[in-house]
């Protein structure tokens, strides 16, 4: 059974702007969240996260462009891109719900969650 649904992919031009949803099912909330991008020959990238105290990070690559949110009920978190660029196209997936585990690594703390959506592909073009 899918506990998460994500939505808001399509295809825009460069400079462009989306904002991806990914909503959850049931009795599920989400206390925190990553979206990562998944893009034909390259790594799996965490793009941006949200944690239980709401705090932000951003990849390099999207800092000051993309924005992630939690909704007040807890029962979404998006994704805001903005001035999107031709790089950022990619398969968008939202990791969220209850925390699942913590790596802590000098200088780093990587959070990950229980569930996992099915991705929304995001197209930029010129």
């Amino acid at each position: 059974q899918v506990q998460l649904v994500e939505s808001g992919g399509g295809a825009v031009q460069v400079g462009g702007a989306l904002r991806l949803t990914c909503t959850a099912s049931g009795s599920l909330t989400i206390t925190g969240a990553n979206w990562y991008r998944q893009s034909p020959g390259k790594e799996r990238e965490l793009v941006a996260s949200i944690s239980t105290d709401g705090a932000t990070r951003y990849a390099d690559s999207v800092e000051g462009r993309f924005t992630i949110s939690r909704a007040n009920d807890a029962k979404a978190v998006y994704l805001d891109m903005e001035r999107l660029l031709i790089d950022d196209t990619g398969v968008y997936v939202c990791n969220a719900g209850p925390i699942l585990q913590v790596t802590r690594i000098p200088g780093k703390i990587w959070e990950e969650w229980k569930y996992w959506g099915q991705g929304t592909q995001v197209t930029v073009s010129a």
